[in-house]
This record gives structure tokens, sequence and C-alpha cells, in this order.
């Protein structure tokens, strides 16, 4: 495959060393357009897959999903493939990812080479190669330069994108010079295959041949094969059950989301939502219940002056998140809601005409609303009597508390029954004329009623 002749690879590479955001517009439209040029062959549809990936693993998976029907086994044996699977994932989840590919925290000496081995024992390829993917990801979540672009389909985040061959990706647009200068991730670079070999392959095929007299057979099937599989796929999964499945605790702008289930078969590495949102944050879960056992390796290692420096997000920060997408949740239930009409759909109608409607049905004014209580005479809970005695009438003191308090349902039920608003908002009176209108609410006390109905 070629760019096509439109994409000028020259220009491209001047771009790239410009503007950061043009550099990434322009090799994506490269990147689309060199997939839209291409012309279907038997050899170019080859050349689309990594051939070699393809094999090696179709091979790992017919004998991982064949072998355990075809040779026999012990329990200890599926007992330390479990056990050197679960600890072998520490070095993916703990090194790969949250150390250097997220700088997180930082790692003595001797933990860094310990984590560049167990890591290599994954056999997911060496340290650079891997955050490099991984920051790529981070950056250009849900776009054509994501590697596990979870808007191109489930099966491509899962593993679709380790067989094809991506468009030419230019390194510059992800910054690894740190692992470049690491003489630890150097290191294993130089020397990968002889510890995946050794660690992934040899050591523990071998343990149980030599510690139990399994077959080889066995050993082959269950502690390479079957544990290879197994882990494999757990860590793909984050990358797509945790791009399909979950809850969008912290924002919803991006595919992510936080997996429960992900987080057991991946040591925490689930809570991908909120992991999107504080990659730096050495914790994927962050609540003290959540499960994250990699999280609590880091915590340990820290008490044991392994490492150092662990980083956090701010707590008021994370708040902010959740109650944000709190916040949308509670108006997404909002909209689901009937609500009563606003005051500007109702018609305004002055006191006379609506004690002239009030004759015709049951209208009551209350805080400057009008009432029809038609439907509710009868439901009322101190009887009919209490509604039809105040009908063409204002009982807004009553209904506040004069005579009871009513609860936020009632208030709730009452605005439904608006039909229109009372002119000024309250019965008028001879006095309105001259009441400034700040008093014309003023709740007055019993004798002062008494007086001025005495003076009149």
């Amino acid at each position: 495959m070629a760019i096509p002749d439109t994409v000028s690879t020259d220009n491209l590479e001047c771009s790239l060393l410009s503007n950061p955001t043009d550099n990434t517009r322009t090799h994506q439209t490269a990147m689309k357009a060199e997939e839209d040029h291409f012309h279907f062959t038997w050899y170019s549809w080859c050349q689309k897959f990594h051939m070699s990936r393809c094999i090696s693993l179709l091979a790992l998976h017919i004998l991982a999903f064949f072998g355990p029907m075809l040779v026999p086994w012990h329990k200890k044996t599926v007992a330390f493939t479990w056990a050197y699977g679960n600890a072998q994932a520490y070095g993916i989840t703990a090194g790969y990812h949250r150390l250097w590919s997220h700088r997180s925290y930082n790692a003595s000496r001797p933990l860094q080479y310990l984590l560049a081995i167990v890591g290599a024992s994954a056999v997911q390829r060496d340290i650079e190669w891997w955050c490099y993917q991984h920051r790529a990801h981070h950056r250009f979540t849900d776009t054509e330069l994501d590697p596990y672009n979870a808007l191109r389909g489930f099966w491509h985040s899962h593993i679709g994108w380790l067989l094809l061959r991506a468009p030419r990706r230019r390194r510059e647009l992800v910054d690894i010079e740190d692992l470049r200068k690491n003489p630890v991730v150097q290191w294993q670079r130089r020397n990968y295959f002889l510890l995946a070999l050794t660690f992934g392959v040899i050591i523990p095929g071998i343990i149980p041949y030599w510690c139990w007299n399994e077959s080889v057979g066995s050993c082959v099937v269950f502690a390479i094969a079957c544990r290879m599989c197994v882990v494999y796929h757990t860590t793909w999964a984050v990358n797509s059950f945790s791009h399909w499945l979950g809850k969008a605790s912290y924002d919803d702008k991006h595919t992510p989301r936080d997996n429960f289930v992900v987080a057991l078969l991946t040591h925490g590495e689930g809570y991908h939502n909120f992991h999107h949102e504080f990659p730096m944050d050495y914790r994927n879960a962050v609540e003290w219940y959540q499960y994250d056992p990699t999280k609590w390796f880091i915590w340990i290692c820290q008490k044991l002056g392994l490492a150092s420096h662990l980083k956090v997000a701010l707590d008021n920060e994370i708040k902010k998140s959740r109650l944000s997408m709190y916040l949308k949740t509670l108006r997404l239930i909002q909209d689901k809601i009937t609500w009563p009409p606003t005051p500007k759909d109702l018609p305004v109608v002055d006191w006379n005409n609506f004690r002239a409607q009030s004759l015709e049905r049951p209208l009551i004014v209350i805080a400057g609303f009008i009432h029809d209580v038609s439907e509710f005479i009868d439901q009322h809970p101190g009887g009919s009597n209490v509604l039809l005695q105040n009908v063409g009438r204002d009982v807004t003191t009553a209904f506040f508390g004069g005579v009871y308090d009513h609860s936020n349902a009632a208030h709730n039920l009452l605005s439904m029954m608006r039909v229109g608003v009372l002119r000024q908002g309250v019965e008028p009176h001879k006095e309105m004329v001259v009441t400034p209108c700040r008093q014309r609410l003023m709740i007055k006390e019993c004798n002062e009623t008494s007086v001025q109905g005495d003076t009149k």
C-alpha cells in the first residue's frame, strides 16, 4: 500500500514539524486517503494482515482450545497455570501500563527490572512498543489515529488492530523520549526475545514437568498455550469490553466505560472511564470498595520503599466529573417527567372574570395561580367540602400553613391543576389603589385585620 499521489509525504513531514493540531488532522487525512485508495487483489489483501501474527495466534488458540481435550492433566498444573498467569499480569498492569505508559508513580531500579521481566513473560512485545500504542490510544481516543479505535467495532478493538497492518503513523505524534532514555526499558528491548522465551515459555513449561512429573503435552497446552491465551484476552478486554459495556461514571464524551467484570479479570484495569479521565492517577479504582489489586500492589511497594511519588487526581476534580455525570442523569430523568405549564403559557385573568368562571367550575386561587380542582375534589384527604367551600376564593394562606402546611407532593400535584394566572396576583381590595406593590402580599396579624375592618 502506498499513500496516494494526492497526498504528498514531503508536505506531511513538514506539517508534522509545524503545528501539532494541523499535524494530527493532516495525518488523519493521509491515513483515510490510504484506506480509500486500497485496490483489492489477493496479494494486497494478504498485505493488509500481519501474517506471522495471524498464524501464530491461530495456532496458539487451536492448541489452547483443543489441547485440553487431548492430553491428560493434573489439578496442580491448572492451579500453577492460574497462579503464574495472575503473577505475570502485574508486569502489564503495574509495569507496562501504570508505570511506563502513564508515569503514575516512580519505581526503584530493582522494581523496574522485576516488572520488565514479568512484563516480558506475558509475551506482549517490549515496553517501548506497548507504551507507544497505549499513549497513542489515550491521545487520539476514538479517532483514526487510535490503534484500538472502538468506533471501528468490537472485534477491531479487541484483536483486529493486532492482526491488521495499520496505515503508517508518524512516531512524532506520540512522545516516548522518556522511554528511549530509560536504561531498563532499553535493556528489556534489546533482550526481549530471550526474556520472553525464558520467562514466558521455558520456565512455566518446565516447572510442572520437574516438580510433579506432568506430561510434556500438558505442560505445553496448559502452562504455555492456555495461560498465554487467557492473559492475551483479558488484556484485550480492556480495549474492547471496557469501551463497549459499562457505566460512564465521569464522562460520556468518549467510549471508555467502567466495567466491574473486566476489573475482576484484569487486576483492576476495568474502571476505564475513570482511567481515561485521570490517566496519571496510579489508581484505576478510586473508591475503597472497588476491586483494584494493582493499586494495592503499588501501595505495598511504596510501603516497602520500592515505589514513591504515587500520583493521585485531586479529589475536588474527581467530584466535579462525577457531579457532571450525575446532573446529566438527573436531566434525562427530568426530561421524562410531565411538568406544569409555565406562567407565560397561561392566560392572565382578572379577579372579576375569575369569580364569574368559578360559578361554572370549581376554581381556587393559590399563590397567584388559578387552579381547576374539579378532578381532585373527591380525592382531597380532608374531604370534598374543604375545597367546595373555598371555590372562587384566594386560599393561599390556608394552603401554606394557615390551616395545614402541605407537603412537596401536594405542591407538585397542585401545580398540575393550573389553568390561569390572576392579574396582580391577589384579590383586589378598595385600598389596593393606594397600597404600594411591595405591600400587596404582606401577611397581617388577626388583630390588624379586625381593626381595619372596624374602621371601614
